[in-house]
């Protein structure tokens, strides 16, 4: 059991470590946008036939386990959210060998009425949202003032997306937590990327990951469940 747990984790480190050859000599961030921008491509009417099949799950997995490096970076004051994001992304990717798409897990769930059931991959697929919510927020407010404070960015962001669904004990730790958050020129240095970069690749993500989260939400809404848990 414990050699077939550490064949998971070296499986999913794979994931967000290795790039394609095509990729290979571009940054971390730049990988993920690249990632989300394909799987937004998905979503596009013209030529799609996503309306009719769905999003498929294996390609939204693929494009989901690269982001923990994003949370890696942050270091201890997200450590929870990065070890929730990746348990949760684990078990789509296990479900995405017995199911095609998002609405398959969601349709599934709502037939034995599991969808909030801790565990149930409707409801691990409503937290790795958050997860992809949470980067954008933080991008979104680090990009807004010129003083680029990653704590004021986080603390704001981390308010806004994830705090009303966690315990008051998690809470707690992460805002204190957020005195450890790297500096700007530090996290730069982690991402590998300039002031010019970051910019860039920062809301090309925050672009190709909206129209995700937003399909993701109309997914639960269309079936009567609603979004504030």
């Amino acid at each position: 059991m414990e050699e077939e747990e550490e064949e998971e984790e070296d499986t999913f480190e794979d994931a967000v470590c290795t790039t394609t050859p095509a990729r290979v000599n571009n940054t971390p961030l730049s990988v993920i946008t690249e990632a989300f921008e394909d799987l937004a491509d998905l979503l596009k009417p013209a030529g799609s036939i996503i309306q009719e099949d769905g999003l498929r799950l294996d390609a939204f997995c693929n494009a989901c386990t690269h982001v923990s490096v994003l949370f890696s970076c942050l270091g201890f004051a997200f450590k929870f959210a990065e070890m929730e994001y990746v348990s949760k992304v684990k078990d789509l990717v296990e479900a995405s060998k017995t199911f095609d798409t998002l609405q398959n897990i969601l349709d599934l769930d709502v037939e034995k009425d599991t969808v909030k059931t801790p565990g149930s991959h409707s409801r691990n697929l409503r937290r790795v949202r958050q997860g992809l919510d949470l980067i954008r927020a933080i991008f979104e407010q680090f990009l807004m003032t010129d003083e680029y404070s990653l704590k004021d960015a986080a603390t704001t962001a981390y308010t806004e997306v994830c705090a009303p669904f966690h315990t008051w004990a998690v809470r707690t730790a992460v805002y204190a937590g957020m005195y450890t958050l790297p500096t700007r020129d530090q996290l730069l240095l982690r991402l590998n990327e300039t002031d010019q970069s970051v910019e860039k690749n920062m809301r090309r993500y925050m672009e190709a990951s909206r129209p995700i989260i937003e399909y993701i939400d109309k997914l639960y809404i269309e079936r009567d469940i609603k979004l504030d848990w």
